[in-house]
């Protein structure tokens, strides 16, 4: 009442206050007690989801291979694990850095896990196309940790992998949503439990959080582009806003000319 502090109703024992007025509501314990006539929410802890077993994993699968229309299945092995395909939307605002001179990586190199980027320090950037799109052959093991250094690898991308992070799309009632999935996370179960329509579910790589990422790991070449990068948005948004609004200026301009030739 005095001192204005707010707090969620489940965090109300973790609170230690000196104000006066909260000190008169104080248990002996020091915590806030709740007002009468109020229900306070109980902290229940939620228990985790037990692991899906090997049959509730394959009668999922049988009915997420009866809903695909091309050749891209899930195949369950022996060992309990299961393999398929995602894409994956690259959704990149920023230039990426890759090895300078270096031509792409064939199948052969693919297959002999040959890492072209080594063969040379010299560097480049340049902006990957829009909205790319990369398929994917994973296992359930796979983790999003994993997928990001994958799609990098493909791409011969050599920037650290915690610039990037992999979200989940989803759309609902007219909406796009984009979540941010954890490091550990399975891209495949997420995938097998969405079914393989991408309207449901899609797959977005996209550049990190700016207060997740550790700038230390950046050099200083590249903390200057990315001061230069940022500067020159600044200046295309600054004349995208005075675009719009002189625009919007024009049209009342000749509004408010064929107003004043109407007679009356």
């Amino acid at each position: 009442a005095d001192c204005r502090y707010t707090c969620h109703q489940e965090c109300r024992s973790l609170i230690q206050l000196d104000c006066r007025r909260c000190q008169s509501q104080l248990s002996p314990e020091g915590t806030l007690l709740p007002a009468r006539g109020q229900n306070v929410a109980q902290t229940v802890e939620e228990e985790k989801p037990e692991p899906p077993t090997v049959q509730e994993i394959k009668q999922k699968i049988e009915k997420y291979n009866a809903k695909v229309t091309n050749c891209l299945l899930m195949k369950l092995n022996d060992d309990g694990t299961y393999t398929g395909f995602i894409k994956v939307h690259l959704k990149l605002r920023r230039p990426v850095t890759v090895p300078a001179g270096i031509r792409p990586q064939s199948i052969y190199d693919a297959l002999k896990d040959v890492n072209l980027a080594e063969m040379t320090d010299k560097r480049t950037s340049f902006y990957l196309p829009l909205d790319a799109i990369k398929q994917l052959h994973i296992s359930s093991t796979t983790t999003v940790s994993e997928v990001i250094q994958g799609l990098l690898k493909k791409f011969m991308v050599v920037d650290n992998p915690q610039k990037f992070a992999l979200f989940k799309e989803m759309r609902k009632d007219g909406q796009v949503l984009f979540q941010k999935l954890p490091l550990t996370e399975y891209p495949l179960y997420l995938r097998l439990l969405a079914g393989p329509d991408t309207d449901v579910l899609s797959f977005v790589l996209k550049e990190n959080e700016t207060g997740e990422v550790e700038w230390d790991a950046f050099s200083i070449p590249e903390l200057q582009n990315f001061l230069m990068i940022l500067d020159k948005e600044e200046k295309e948004k600054i004349q995208q806003v005075h675009r719009k609004y002189e625009r919007f200026k024009q049209r009342l301009q000749q509004t408010l000319k064929e107003a004043r030739s109407k007679p009356g």
